[in-house]
């Protein structure tokens, strides 16, 4: 009881430190590397160099993936639990979410057939972002899956087939001109979609933090990197030719490639047919965004080694995003999932704790890491939607702790 209700004292406070939107220091930035054509004006957050900026202010957030939020929101006997997610981010100081924009095909998709749109999906974001804009959440918006789960490439491919064109496999997704235009299409659908609550087109909504190309891109059939760095410039462009003022991100997980082949020793083994370098070096992306899990990457390795591993990831991404990209960049997925062995939950607050602090004194030294977002937040209510990496603040005193912590933290650097 103890510990709980230090929890929530801390959270009270942060609350009261850390302004809403996540404006949370003083000074103007200096950072290096080519200035963004907004400057994070007007209530949107840009970069400047290697910074995250808003109104002339470095931005620096903690944040959280919850990529249910428009499924629950489409649902009236559900979507209170997206009101409390918010309230209950607000409380301990989150202040970006990552969240789907995409459902494609299948059991109550956003996107029924190409094209075509089901209004009680695209209603539920319109919530979703009218709620973040309230407890002063903002989103990343990812726009497409490369996995099977609510559609993803598989469904765009499966769609040009049905249209009777050949695509031999689902990496067709990223080079067959009929499925290009279908995710184009997507784009336009949502970037230029008009919430029937607030009245506003998503292009024009401060609330959207940045577009997100796609889900952990990967390709099975071109491990040079030739086929998604292609698929990268095109779309990068495409979205930036409908929205000049929010940032873009692609989406990857930060495996290297052949740009810099001396640092595909940090890779877990493994090709996926990304390149960490010249994929975040496309013009129209804004920063890097990396994924970590040592216990799916190198399983079957020691903590050690894989501590290890969590170690040279980071700082290998941090340093080529600073010398190399000059680039913000975040850690917009980690977690660590009770379904392992040996699972504790002191096992999860120190993992966090150790990527809290890799992130404070990248942002407390001038560097290019801008923040991190934990896989993933859930609300009471929702254990059939659990993973093993859910968070839920109110059952989770110790791990709520070090989130409100570290939300305190990134406020006070000045």
């Amino acid at each position: 009881m103890a510990a709980k209700y230090f929890s929530v004292l801390f959270a009270l406070i942060v609350v009261a430190l850390v302004v809403q939107h996540g404006s949370c220091d003083n000074n103007s930035t200096s950072g290096n590397g080519s200035v963004a054509k907004y400057g994070g004006s007007n209530g949107f957050v840009g970069r400047t160099g290697t910074k995250f900026v808003l109104n002339g202010k470095p931005f620096y957030l903690n944040g959280f993936n919850a990529y249910w939020l428009m499924y629950m929101a489409s649902d009236p006997s559900t979507r209170s639990r997206v009101t409390q997610t918010f309230r209950d981010a607000s409380r301990y100081g989150l202040t970006v979410a990552r969240t789907w924009a995409f459902s494609d095909g299948g059991y109550r998709p956003l996107q029924l057939s190409p094209g075509s749109y089901n209004e009680d999906m695209f209603r539920g974001l319109d919530f979703v972002i009218s709620e973040a804009s309230k407890y002063g959440v903002r989103l990343i918006l990812s726009l497409v899956n490369n996995w099977n789960d609510f559609g993803g490439k598989h469904q765009y491919v499966q769609w040009a087939r049905d249209r009777g064109q050949y695509l031999s496999n689902d990496d067709d997704f990223y080079s067959h001109p009929i499925a290009k235009q279908y995710y184009k299409n997507h784009i336009k659908a949502v970037l230029t979609r008009i919430n029937i609550l607030t009245g506003m087109t998503y292009k024009d909504d401060s609330t959207i933090f940045a577009w997100e190309l796609m889900n952990e891109p990967r390709s099975q059939s071109d491990y040079s990197g030739k086929q998604i760095q292609e698929w990268v410039g095109e779309m990068a462009a495409y979205v930036k030719s409908i929205d000049g003022k929010h940032l873009l991100e692609v989406g990857m997980e930060g495996f290297y490639g052949k740009t810099m082949p001396e640092r595909k020793q940090y890779n877990p083994g493994y090709q996926v047919g990304t390149d960490f370098i010249s994929n975040n070096q496309v013009t129209e992306i804004d920063f890097a965004t990396i994924h970590l899990y040592p216990e799916q990457w190198v399983s079957g390795s020691s903590d050690e080694a894989q501590s290890a591993f969590v170690d040279r990831w980071v700082q290998a991404h941090i340093q080529d995003s600073n010398n190399v990209l000059r680039k913000p960049i975040i850690i917009s997925e980690f977690g660590k999932s009770s379904r392992t062995s040996g699972y504790r939950v002191e096992k999860r607050d120190s993992y966090s704790g150790k990527l809290y602090s890799a992130i404070y004194s990248s942002a407390s030294n001038g560097g290019p890491c801008g923040g991190g977002l934990f896989w993933q937040l859930m609300t009471q209510g929702m254990d059939n939607m659990g993973d093993g990496y859910e968070v839920i603040l109110e059952e989770s005193p110790s791990t709520a702790n070090i989130i409100a912590q570290q939300s305190h933290k990134l406020s006070t650097l000045t």
